[in-house]
């Protein structure tokens, strides 16, 4: 009988896991933070609902200790516990991948044209990025590029990239990449440069994709 309670005990505490990311929008919110710390403010216009939900989530998060927050004068920042969290997060979306039909459909609807992906290796890509081949260019905000980005990788936010166009190579493949197999920026970056004449094409990956697969980011913040 002890033994059972035990074990019980021993399940209800990861279960405490499952329970916390069983929502959408939490979910959305381990793959913000996973890009650095955000205000309450930030993950409340990023997910398009209201602050008292906002906070509720994050208490949640924070009950599972999947998340930390900090104060700073008037505002509360929130940030994943640790790198394990944002790699919860990849392994759960690639385990929905492989055995969900519906998510795979869902893909393919953001990814139109597969003629955009890069087909190479990621460790291909770093090559051809080494070499000069090729730029690859971050299309997230330049905080989060700041606090991560991949190896190389130029900062060129959406919002600022019709203007910036002149910093771009004519004569080199470009590729785009922003938070991860469910961000569109990259996409609208794509579609934006291939109007201009521009050869370019995108990676799914962000950078938790790619610490995931044990491979190295770079920092421009103070942390690392």
């Amino acid at each position: 009988m002890k033994t059972r309670l035990l074990k019980d005990a021993l399940y209800e505490q990861v279960a405490r896991i499952g329970k916390a990311v069983s929502s959408p929008k939490r979910l959305e919110m381990l793959e913000l933070l996973a890009q650095g710390e955000k205000t309450v403010e930030a993950l409340t216009e990023e997910l398009s609902i209201d602050v008292k939900l906002t906070s509720a989530h994050l208490r949640t998060l924070k009950e599972a200790r999947l998340v930390v927050p900090r104060r700073d004068g008037r505002y509360i920042y929130y940030r994943l516990a640790g790198k394990d969290v944002a790699n919860l997060w990849v392994n759960l979306r690639e385990v929905a991948e492989e055995h969900l039909v519906e998510l795979k459909l869902a893909l393919r609807q953001i990814s139109e044209s597969p003629s955009q992906l890069v087909a190479v290796s990621r460790a291909a890509l770093l090559e051809q990025v080494i070499s000069g081949d090729v730029v690859v260019i971050d299309v997230r905000p330049q905080s989060e590029y700041d606090e991560a980005h991949l190896p190389f990788a130029r900062s060129m936010p959406l919002v600022e990239l019709e203007k910036r166009l002149s910093e771009l190579p004519t004569d080199k493949e470009i590729v785009a990449y922003c938070r991860g197999p469910f961000c569109l920026l990259s996409d609208e970056a794509v579609a934006l440069l291939s109007a201009r004449g521009y050869r370019i094409r995108k990676i799914s990956d962000g950078v938790s994709e790619w610490q995931a697969a044990g491979l190295p980011v770079e920092h421009n913040s103070c942390e690392t």
